[in-house]
């Protein structure tokens, strides 16, 4: 696999990480690494363009959870595959917080393959992440938009 950083927007603290390949067993914990590297250069939001990934396992799955973890200021637990019942026992007790039922904020997904847009389906990720088929909408979408006030 090959993982490619780029930053879209100078002075901001957004970076997109392409991936181009296949996410596996053999490589996930090196998407792991590079994200935590970003966080702890004070980036904080992130597109994980899937444009070019075309296979991802449950190891990659489980990478694209500890990602998002980090982006939330959270340890990952463990750097090793899980089940597909801890991806969904984990996404519920996620949903049970105080942003149940609102998609991860600070990590974006842009444009899975259809093969990896499927296992995002079945294992029940698609609604913890908003996904976006233009890298300007998924950028745009990290700035917050206030209600106006209440007169």
């Amino acid at each position: 696999m090959k993982i490619i950083v780029s930053v879209p927007v100078q002075d901001k603290p957004i970076r997109v990480i392409s991936l181009e390949g296949a996410l596996d067993g053999s490589n996930f914990e090196c998407l792991i690494d590079e994200a935590q590297k970003q966080y702890t250069a004070r980036v904080r939001n992130l597109v994980l363009d899937l444009d070019r990934l075309n296979f991802i396992s449950s190891a990659g799955l489980s990478a694209i959870h500890q990602v998002a973890l980090i982006f939330r200021d959270k340890k990952p637990a463990r750097k090793q595959v899980v089940s597909w019942d801890e991806f969904r026992w984990d996404a519920y007790r996620q949903g049970k917080g105080s942003s149940a039922g609102l998609p991860h904020r600070h990590v974006k997904l842009l444009c899975p393959s259809a093969n990896v847009r499927q296992s995002l389906d079945t294992i029940g990720f698609t609604p913890l992440f908003e996904i976006f088929e233009d890298l300007q909408q998924a950028l745009a979408s990290f700035r917050l938009r206030l209600p106006a006030a209440a007169s």
